[in-house]
């Protein structure tokens, strides 16, 4: 990777220093005088002095929300946050954004990221900070914080607000939201019944707090200390313990040394960065879902993800981390056995140690600061791993020409060389009336295909990729089958599915075209997804049919559809990038 835009911190440089604190950034009254004296008086009728104004200004940003129990520990974190930022000298102000709930965001969170990342830039923008504390946990919420952060160009801080713990349901370990998926599965297969699918309801979220699996909040969490915008540490300690609290002590602190020093975000979101992140998102066998949200914060920065080198990567990067849904721990197990700070010791000879971090200091630095080893079961050596390359795989073919990915740590490894017979829904109504028809012509080496679910098909790309495993064969005992769709799946989902087509059905990329029947071949050795069906039967298709781009009259949605990428560019908006861009 290789930046090419001007950095924000660079832009001023030769010039007259900037104004700080509560000088900074002045209401347009016409006379910055009186604008700083009317800010004055006003923020003096909250009860602060002339002594509090002229301490550095920390903004903290707050994602709380009644609809968002994953971050239900938000006003404690923001107290613990308020005290490192006083205890370092500084003046803590927190406002409110977005705040997106994974599960109560219609018609999917992902819709509304872009947004959420626009409120923090603009809010950043307009308020007077020297820099800012990110709170974020639930899956979404953290890359829209750092895209805005990385456009906004400030001093910035990462605080996650942390796993929820596990539950115990008959005696077993359980935890959302893998378990969710595989004890709804059961259920659908009539395994269980409706008393028991209750019980377990009450047992798989036992604290507030993101998903405790290694699903896309803590895959996000992980990539983030990789990208060095953590303190050290900050990314495993559960919500509801002390150590989380200490961490966003910690955060409050590195905050206001940040402001004081200049560090700001450009000179971490480097490129050595994301390669740290793209080899820890491979290590943890983490989820799909990361590698849009890295291509998104990239793109930033005026980087761009090359998902050819992410799997040529893959190859040298094995998955340490045994978590569900590619292994058997939860996000709890992986704190106390040292978190990240054990697997960045395991990985260090894969890493870009020159990587600055949030603390001034490189990432071979922290990692050498870490605590000493200790036996532990969770995190395994490189020489002995849970899977031997990484947890993600590029593919292409004819099916995916702009390619399309699939997490075969958590595959099925009998399905990974596959050939079998389309079964298509054409978008998710179709799915849905569908899916659980006894009578359906499916069989169980069949490749279940869905379309018209990427990025505008959806709109915004849902988690739909996760395609149930119809009724008929559900109730057969039938566990996996091969799926795929221009969609993504949860980071807690787990199968043998090949996700993120593209070009999307919607924009007439080859997936709309497959028809009842056709064969289908995935080869995960060979790197291939394919349409057995010749070029000149494809070409016939695709002109008896061609796509016309989704469109709305008003609103965001309107805004959403004019200008979403597809997801090699992170699904962001065309004109939120930092331009021009390069490839690595």
């Amino acid at each position: 990777m290789t930046n090419s835009k001007t950095p924000p911190s660079s832009q001023n440089q030769g010039q007259t220093p900037q104004p700080e604190g509560f000088r900074s950034g002045l209401t347009n009254y016409g006379d910055a005088g009186f604008s700083l004296f009317l800010r004055k008086a006003f923020i003096k009728g909250a009860g602060y002095t002339d002594s509090a104004l002229d301490r550095p200004v920390i903004g903290i940003a707050n994602t709380g929300s009644s609809y968002n129990p994953c971050h239900g520990n938000m006003p404690q974190l923001i107290e613990a946050v308020k005290r490192g930022i006083l205890m370092a000298g500084g003046l803590p102000m927190d406002f409110p954004t977005i705040s997106i709930g994974e599960s109560f965001a219609q018609p999917t969170s992902m819709y509304l990221r872009n947004l959420m990342s626009m409120d923090t830039e603009e809010m950043i923008r307009a308020q007077p900070m020297d820099a800012v504390v990110l709170i974020g946990g639930c899956d979404k919420t953290v890359p829209a914080q750092l895209m805005g952060a990385a456009s906004s160009g400030l001093p910035s801080i990462q605080l996650i607000t942390g796993a929820m713990l596990t539950g115990s349901h008959r005696g077993e370990v359980v935890g959302a939201c893998t378990d969710c998926r595989r004890y709804w599965g059961r259920f659908r297969a009539e395994e269980i019944d409706h008393a028991e699918i209750e019980e377990v309801n009450n047992r798989l979220v036992p604290s507030v707090g993101t998903c405790s699996v290694m699903g896309t909040a803590s895959t996000m969490a992980c990539i983030a200390e990789a990208l060095g915008m953590t303190v050290p540490g900050g990314a495993s300690p559960p919500a509801v313990t002390s150590d989380r609290m200490r961490i966003a002590e910690e955060t409050g602190v590195q905050a206001v040394r940040m402001a004081q020093s200049g560090l700001t975000i450009d000179k971490i979101l480097t490129p050595a960065a994301f390669k740290n992140a793209m080899v820890v998102l491979l290590a943890i066998g983490g989820s799909t879902n990361g590698i849009v949200h890295l291509a998104a914060i990239a793109g930033r920065m005026g980087l761009t993800v090359d998902l050819a080198e992410l799997d040529r990567m893959g190859r040298d990067t094995p998955v340490l981390v045994d978590l569900k849904p590619s292994g058997d721990h939860y996000m709890e197990h992986f704190h106390a056995a040292g978190g990240m700070g054990t697997l960045l010791r395991e990985l260090k000879p894969l890493l870009a140690l020159e990587a600055m971090t949030v603390t001034g200091r490189t990432l071979g630095e922290e990692i050498d600061r870490a605590g000493a080893p200790f036996k532990q079961a969770v995190i395994r050596p490189l020489n002995n791993p849970i899977y031997p390359q990484g947890g993600i795989a590029y593919l292409k073919g004819n099916l995916a020409p702009g390619g399309a990915i699939i997490k075969q740590s958590a595959a099925s490894p009998a399905l990974m060389e596959h050939e079998g017979r389309a079964v298509v829904f054409e978008n998710l109504e179709d799915m849905a009336l569908r899916i659980d028809d006894l009578n359906l012509d499916v069989q169980a080496d069949d490749v279940l295909v869905l379309k018209n679910i990427g990025p505008l098909g959806g709109p915004g790309m849902p988690e739909a990729g996760y395609i149930p495993i119809p009724k008929k064969l559900a109730l057969q005992g039938v566990k996996d089958m091969v799926r795929m769709s221009d969609g993504r799946m949860s980071g807690t989902a787990f199968g043998t599915i090949v996700l993120h087509v593209m070009p999307e059905s919607a924009l007439g990329g080859p997936l709309a075209c497959v028809q009842n029947g056709d064969r289908i071949r995935l080869s995960v050795s060979r790197r291939e997804i394919s349409l057995l069906v010749d070029d000149a039967e494809m070409a016939r298709r695709m002109a008896a049919a061609p796509a016309t781009r989704p469109t709305a009259a008003r609103g965001y949605r309107k805004l959403f559809l004019q200008s979403v990428t597809q997801a090699d560019q992170g699904v962001d908006f065309d004109f939120l990038q930092a331009n021009p861009k390069q490839e690595t």
